[in-house]
């Protein structure tokens, strides 16, 4: 049977040769800039989670199949895992005084569009305030698909699940999370 999708070219030597970096990089930030706005209020929390995302897309892009999904369902599946490092990393230290150490400073206008992308991100976040109340799981397959744009197939990857398993999963995740946005806005904060 053909593969409806187009074939997505190789990755597998970004980490090696910049040029294909580079061109990997300019076509995604944007898409990892608003996923890591989606999921954090700090401006300069979300600019060093979407460097380390692109820093884990070096070290793990030979490992990318094109067989198994889109360059954009393995790529949010690393962002997730970048952005759900840091949290647990988080839970586990206390805030440090010095966290700007080592780190180029952001300038006024690098801070300005990040607030403007975490500012256009809002409503986003009022729904994840609806959604921490579904299992960690299910909240994810809704927000690859429903938010980030993935394909039920892609999201299925991204999570390690099978397709149809998260078509099940996403259909009762759906219905719940209607029910929950129909309740009053202050039962959810």
């Amino acid at each position: 049977m053909h593969d409806p999708r187009p074939t997505e070219e190789d990755i597998s030597d970004i980490g090696t040769n910049p040029a294909a970096f580079e061109a990997f990089y300019r076509r995604h930030i944007d898409a990892v800039g608003r996923f890591v706005a989606r999921r954090v209020d700090d401006p300069h929390l979300a600019a060093d989670l979407t460097a380390d995302v692109f820093l884990a897309v070096i070290e793990s892009a030979d490992g990318y199949r094109p067989e198994r999904g889109s360059q954009l369902g393995w790529l949010f599946g690393v962002a997730r895992n970048v952005i759900a490092d840091d949290r647990r990393r988080a839970a586990q230290r206390l805030r440090v005084n010095g966290r700007l150490a080592g780190r180029r400073e952001l300038t006024v206008d690098d801070i300005a569009r990040i607030e403007e992308r975490i500012d256009a991100e809002s409503a986003a976040r009022h729904t994840y305030r609806a959604l921490r109340e579904l299992p960690e799981e299910t909240r994810a397959l809704i927000e690859l698909v429903a938010v980030d744009g993935l394909t039920v197939a892609d999201a299925a990857i991204a999570l390690g699940v099978s397709p149809v398993a998260a078509r099940v999963r996403l259909h009762r995740a759906r219905r719940t999370v209607r029910a929950l946005l129909a309740r009053p806005a202050t039962s959810l904060a």
